[in-house]
Order: structure tokens, then sequence, then C-alpha cells
């Protein structure tokens, strides 16, 4: 098959840009979905992030009602194995026990995305119903494309390794607890967490019975993830809540830089710290900062960590436990059969089931003194500055963050995920914004994120100052390194030693392959 463009030429452009050459008529959507199914040809064997391929919308994409007069001209993403449906397609929450599964409706967000002009070609993969921190079970091992023996982090797993390895400008993920931030700082891309009341949950769900998980997309470029928001937001008919709209577009407040920020620079939260090499990375990155005209000073943000960190617990364990019961019940069963769900998620049901309602207020009340804090403390400082994860990313097989984990308790799983994954979670408590943005490097030669977190609303801002230092630094993210795992590079992975594939996947397989 012959593609549109080179591989060079095809990494070298963001959404925007594609969607660009398509209305000048150098590009069709046809051509792109071609050239990214073929980019999943070739590196998914390595990367193990991609679940199924829609033939029909590659040769079709139109087929499912994307709209090719939207700003993204039918560009093609995935989407994450859980969030929102795809009336008639699989959607298996990266779960033996979903296998099968065919939603009968759209999302709401489903229509807006391709309302925009973003061509849905297939599915990528995610732990289990998304709990824990790495694609890594019986039917994936997602694998990081800077080095196959680490872990993308995730949830959204194979969104991050398709984004790092070239395959997509721009893809789709969730954020429960850091789910788009923490792959996105573990393989080099830009991941928004957005606040409250931008994307809908409908119908399923809205942002108070959903209560900690969002929406968006992992993107290689501010404008790209600029452009999503702005339209893909908005709420459904009969939200809970209004659903707000900034006075101006992202797209174009993004043109501007912001003013003189206060910046506070924080790795101490509470009982967690980042290493030695993390902290000097952060600092680094707040001499950039100052560079660019901005206050900044290290400020720990007065909120109680152990108490917040025990109530984010709290919801999580019920949280889950409802949604497991609920997946039983449609199914028919009284009880998680062992051989078709994790062991974490097993015990998360058994711990959450019948948590009361005074275990909840109790929660709810900690959640208010947390965003009361956090809300005071953006009364003085416009952002807050930490690592993306307090510890470096996990080789794959450390099982201790798995939901295949053998920890006899929930309780002790959650507060050993925590001191990994320490700056991500409240941010989801409180509803306010964060993003993680390719600025800084493990030891281990690994993408470090850099995470800017803003009061509520204010998520224009973060992208205001993310598109600052994109043009600060020429848009070189990652100091411009590429992954050892690239479609530039012209890597085969099916004849690399190192690759390694869980299962044969027939990569451009219909919509009936897993039935």
């Amino acid at each position: 098959m012959t593609l549109a463009m080179g591989w060079d030429e095809w990494t070298k452009h963001d959404a925007v840009a594609l969607a660009d050459r398509v209305r000048k008529g150098d590009l069709t959507p046809a051509e792109l979905a071609a050239q990214a199914a073929a980019g999943i040809a070739m590196m998914n064997p390595a990367l193990d992030a991609v679940v199924e391929v829609f033939d029909d919308v590659i040769a079709d994409p139109t087929k499912d009602g994307m709209n090719p007069g939207g700003v993204f001209a039918g560009v093609p993403l995935l989407i994450k194995d859980l969030g929102p449906t795809l009336k008639g397609r699989l959607q298996e929450f990266g779960s033996m026990i979903m296998q099968g599964n065919r939603p009968t409706q759209d999302s709401f967000l489903t229509g807006k995305i391709r309302n925009a002009g973003l061509n849905i070609i297939g599915r990528s993969t995610t732990p289990e119903f998304g709990v824990c921190s790495s694609a890594e079970n019986a039917l994936y091992v997602t694998r990081n494309p800077w080095d196959l023996d680490y872990t993308t982090c995730g949830s959204s797993a194979g969104t991050a390794a398709m984004l790092a390895a070239g395959v997509l400008p721009i893809s789709h993920g969730t954020d429960g607890g850091g789910s788009i931030r923490i792959p996105a700082g573990a393989t080099g891309s830009i991941g928004l967490k957005v606040s409250r009341g931008v994307y809908s949950l409908a119908p399923n769900l809205s942002d108070l019975s959903g209560l900690v998980s969002i929406q968006g997309c992992l993107s290689r470029s501010v404008r790209d993830t600029a452009a999503f928001v702005d339209h893909c937001r908005g709420g459904a008919p009969g939200e809970f809540m209004p659903f707000w709209s900034p006075a101006e577009s992202y797209s174009d407040l993004i043109t501007r830089d912001p003013g003189r920020l206060r910046i506070a620079l924080s790795h101490e939260w509470g009982d967690f710290r980042a290493p030695p090499h993390f902290v000097a990375e952060l600092e680094r990155v707040g001499r950039l900062l100052e560079g660019l005209g901005h206050h900044v000073e290290w400020v720990l943000p007065p909120v109680d960590f152990r108490a917040a960190f025990a109530a984010q617990t709290t919801c999580y364990i019920s949280n889950f436990a409802q949604v497991i019961a609920g997946h039983l019940a449609r199914l028919g069963l009284e009880q998680p059969p062992a051989d078709l769900l994790e062991p974490i998620n097993i015990r998360l049901w058994e711990a959450g089931l019948h948590t009361s309602y005074s275990e909840r207020a109790k929660m709810q009340a900690v959640f208010n003194t947390t965003s009361r804090a956090f809300g005071n403390f953006f009364e003085d400082w416009d952002i807050i500055l930490t690592p993306i994860t307090a510890r470096p990313t996990p080789p794959v097989g450390t099982s201790e963050y798995l939901t295949t984990s053998t920890n006899p308790s929930v309780h002790d799983w959650f507060a050993n995920l925590w001191q990994n994954f320490s700056y991500t979670p409240l941010a989801n408590l409180c509803g306010i914004p964060g993003i993680s943005l390719p600025l800084a490097e493990q030891e281990s030669g690994l993408p470090l994120g850099i995470q800017a977190q803003a009061r509520q609303a204010n998520d224009g801002l973060l992208l205001q100052l993310a598109a600052q230092i994109e043009r600060a630094i020429d848009g070189k993210w990652n100091g411009g390194r590429l992954p050892a795992r690239h479609v530039s590079r012209g890597h085969d992975c099916r004849r690399q030693h190192r690759c390694w594939s869980k299962r044969p996947v027939g990569l451009l397989q219909s919509a009936d392959a897993f039935q």
C-alpha cells in the first residue's frame, strides 16, 4: 500500500496541521486513516497498545457520522476501551469478564468528538476497568516506546503509547486520578485533565455521579488540545450541574502569552516526597519559567494530605465496587468469578459494596475541606508545579501497582499506590484542572512530565502557559528527543528480538472479531 506521506513528514504534523492540509485538498480523511492504520500495524506488535482497528471507518471515514467539515477534518483518533460508548462497537474495559460487551447507543461525547471531525478508528488498551497503574494482564501488556522494558503507566495506556510512537497526533483518554496526565508524563505527551463542567458523561453518568473521573485527550501540541476542548466541551440535556464556557476560545487564547504569573513549586505532599533527581528537574523547569518572566517560589499548599488521600481511597473503593456490582448484575452473577476478574478488583467489590451513607458523608466533608484549602491557596498563587509522579516509571512486571496483585488488603494496595502517584489524584477530588507537560527526563532516560495545576475553571491559563513554553522551546518537547520505537525510525517491530505481544493481533479486523 502506498501511503500519502513518509513517516518523517507525518510526525511533523499535529492534528490541526493535518486538518489544514485536508481543507486545502492535499490529503483526504481516508488517506489519514490509512496512514494511521499502517502505523498501528507497524508499531503494535511491540507496544501491544491497540485492541481493535475498525476496518469500515478506515475505508469510509464518514460511515459512523464523522463530520468532515469539523475543525479536525477527519484526523484519526483511538477511543480508550472505556468511557464514551460507540453504538454497536465492542467496549470491553480491559477485562475478561467484559469480553463481547457491545453498547447499544453512542455517548453524548461520542457525537461531539465526531462532529469535531475526529475519525474514531479503533480502541486503545486500558487496565481492567481503568483501576490500576498499567495495562498488564492476560489480555494486554502495553509497553513504553521509549524503552520496551518499561510500562506506559495508565490507565490511558494504549493511547499514550501510540502517541509517543508517532502513530497519531491526538487521541482519547480518561482521568479519574491521573490516568491522562500520568501516562502522558511517562511517554512524553501533553495530557490535560480539565475542570468539572467541561465534558459530558451523559447519558449514564454526570459530573456529580461520576464525581472524580473526566474525559479528555492526549496530544503532541498545545493547539491540538485547545481545539479538542473548544469543540468537544458542553453539557447534554438534563445535566445535574451547569456546564461553563470561557469568554474566549482556547484556540484564540493560547496565541497570547499570559501575564506575569505567581508559580509555586512543590514536591512534599503530606507523606510523599519525590527523589532528588525529580526535584532537580522540577527546579530546572522553575528556572525556565523565571526566564519567561514569572515569579517562582517553593510553597506548600496548606492541605491535610493524609485526610485527603484517605477520603480519595474511600471514594475509589466504593465507586469501583458499584461499577463491578453493576456489571455482575447485568451478567446475572451474584459473585465475581475469580477466573474472569482480577484479584484487587474482587477485593474492591468485597470492601466497598456496602459502604454506608455515613462513610460517604465523611468522605464528602473531606472533599469539601480539601477543595476549600486549594481554593484559598489559589487566591495567592496562579499555578502550582509538581513532578507528575513521586517515583520513577515502573518496569513492566512490577506487580505491586497492578490489580493482578495478590495484596490481601485494598487499603494497603491504595496506600502503596499513592507513594508513586501522589500528585495527580487531588485535582480529581477538587475538580481543578491539571496538565502534564513533557519538560523533564528520568534517570532511566524515560520522559518525566511536569504537572501544572490551577484553580477551578482556569483551564485556559494552563493552556496559555503551556503554549508560552512551547514557543520558548521552539516546539521541542522532550528536548527534541524521539523514543526508541517510533514510526519515523522505520522499525518493523515484528523483526525486533525484544518485541513482544501477548497474543497475535489482526490489526485490521472487523468489529465482530472478538465475538
